[in-house]
């Protein structure tokens, strides 16, 4: 495998929620640690970790402190964070396939969620245009 491809937290493999999830396991915190360490609700950090909200900047600042990453790392994926999963064996044919289709998948899903963004901006303008 090439090395991007071994780039498990990197911005073309994970989700911001993804990085929080795998930082989070590797400084050996559980939800409910790293939710009453920031102050927040387990529900909350469950959200931030399945991509449903993000944490305001206080938030990330104190986590990425905590998670002994960078706040950078965890918005995308570059600067110092944490390795990926080293038990599991990346030479096995099947994993490997499956893990590509996966990164095409979520690219994709990128692109889609960025076209319906400037669908909706264009929607909204339009209602806009037709109340005034």
């Amino acid at each position: 495998m090439t090395e991007q491809d071994s780039d498990w937290f990197g911005p073309d493999a994970a989700t911001f929620g993804d990085r929080v999830a795998g930082a989070r396991e590797a400084a050996g915190m559980t939800q409910t640690q790293l939710a009453r360490r920031l102050g927040v609700k387990k529900t909350t950090l469950i959200a931030w970790e399945e991509d449903l909200s993000e944490p305001r900047a206080n938030r990330l600042s104190m986590m990425a402190g905590l998670l002994n990453v960078s706040i950078m790392w965890l918005l995308t994926g570059e600067g110092d964070g944490t390795n990926g999963p080293v038990d599991i064996d990346e030479g096995a044919p099947d994993f490997s396939d499956v893990l590509t289709e996966l990164r095409e998948i979520r690219a994709s899903m990128r692109t889609n969620a960025e076209r319906a963004a400037r669908l909706e901006k264009k929607l909204r303008r339009l209602v806009q245009q037709g109340v005034e």
